[in-house]
């Protein structure tokens, strides 16, 4: 739903407004569950000791939710979950290989290579007409 629904919010007040406002209500209701039912922001200063790649979380989201905003009008809600879901699961699988991000070392076997591929002719017969 969350496409189909930001994707009209675009088309009313511009995408990058849209997709501002979908952050700002997104980041209050997280706010107030985090006063509400997560003990406040007590540790955020641990986030010092963070190294700066961590803090990319939320770029890469404004990028995924302003990239949604534009590809819902052509590929519609289905193609666009389509090629998230794969292009995450692929990805996966990439820093699983590579083992970055303290992730454990996970091989590419011929069944993870044909889950890609079946990902990838998955989106494929949703996006086609």
């Amino acid at each position: 739903m969350q496409a189909p629904i930001n994707s009209k919010l675009g088309k009313t007040i511009g995408t990058f407004p849209a997709a501002s406002v979908s952050f700002a209500i997104g980041l209050a209701v997280l706010v107030a569950i985090a006063l509400l039912f997560g003990g406040g922001f007590g540790d955020l200063g641990e986030v010092r000791h963070l190294s700066w790649y961590y803090l990319l979380g939320g770029i890469l989201g404004a990028a995924y939710v302003t990239t949604v905003l534009l590809t819902v009008r052509t590929l519609g809600a289905g193609g666009v979950t389509a090629a998230t879901i794969a292009g995450q699961l692929t990805m996966s699988v990439v820093l699983d290989r590579l083992g970055v991000l303290g992730l454990a070392k996970h091989g590419f076997t011929a069944q993870r290579v044909a889950g890609i591929a079946l990902l990838a002719a998955g989106v494929l017969l949703i996006v086609r007409d």
